[in-house]
């Protein structure tokens, strides 16, 4: 039963990540994502059913458009996948350990997590191409997650106080702590969007999980930098989008946390 359950997670993924590339795109030409059917970006011709089958379809036309055999981007099935992989872990990780069954305020939260990750993704590849991160996505968030930790510890006190205060006080310290950068920089090393995201982070998260998404972070932004400069002729003056390095940061404070704290004081604390 819980494996059948599992692939309907991972199948709405699926769904669901197809729907969020939509979202991407439309984002950029200013259209409308609820009232206007699926089209190719090159020929415009408007998509049937069987060219939106999550993954299938690329894999069945071969990458290809069905109409003027443009190629499809990866990005596509990346994402549907990408989603489908979290959605299925986020709900893993919070039912496994349930022992009376779901409650109301668990499926609002796996909703949450669920609804929060689609918005992740959405800023990581939308930065990733246009090296910006949308207000239409980044406001809501904050909104959303402080809105969140209000009404769950107020309603079903889910969060005590002191974890409502930790929030609101981790969020506060990481936007001023990239809004430093951003002045230091005078806006060359991040910008004002790295700022909302570290605000909605914060909220998120929580003054261990911000550390530990923004240690994480830099650390893989370091790697990545020195690879592309090794790589690909990049030079340390050369613009990369960071928001999907807080991202990924993001998500791994988000499912491993402990792991990754009892790591570091394991490698670099002396017992």
């Amino acid at each position: 039963m819980k494996i059948f359950i599992f692939v309907l997670i991972f199948v709405f993924g699926l769904i669901v990540g197809s729907f969020l590339n939509s979202i991407i795109y439309r984002l950029s030409t200013k259209e409308s994502f609820l009232f206007k059917r699926s089209y190719c970006p090159h020929c415009k011709h408007i998509l049937s059913w069987q060219d939106l089958i999550p993954i299938l379809s690329f894999l069945i036309l071969k990458g290809k458009c069905r109409y003027c055999k443009k190629p499809i981007s990866i990005q596509y099935p990346l994402v549907e996948l990408v989603t489908a992989i979290l959605f299925t872990f986020i709900f893993f990780q919070n039912t496994t350990s349930l022992v009376y069954g779901y409650t109301p305020i668990i499926s609002l939260h796996i909703s949450f997590l669920l609804f929060v990750s689609c918005l992740l993704i959405i800023i990581f590849v939308y930065d990733l191409k246009h090296y910006i991160i949308p207000d239409k996505i980044i406001y809501p968030a904050i909104l959303v997650t402080g809105g969140w930790y209000l009404l769950s510890s107020v309603f079903f006190d889910f969060y005590t106080i002191q974890e409502v205060l930790n929030a609101i006080y981790s969020a506060f310290v990481a936007a001023a702590f990239f809004l430093a950068i951003v002045l230091i920089s005078r806006g060359k090393w991040m910008g004002v969007g790295d700022i909302k995201l570290a605000l909605f982070m914060g909220f998120l998260l929580g003054s261990t999980g911000i550390l530990v998404a923004m240690f994480s972070a830099f650390f893989i932004g370091a790697i990545v930098g020195l690879i592309l400069i090794a790589f690909k002729g990049k030079s340390l003056k050369s613009e990369v989008p960071f928001a999907p390095f807080l991202i990924t940061g993001t998500f791994l404070a988000m499912f491993f946390e402990e792991q990754i704290i009892s790591s570091y004081f394991n490698l670099f604390l002396i017992k």
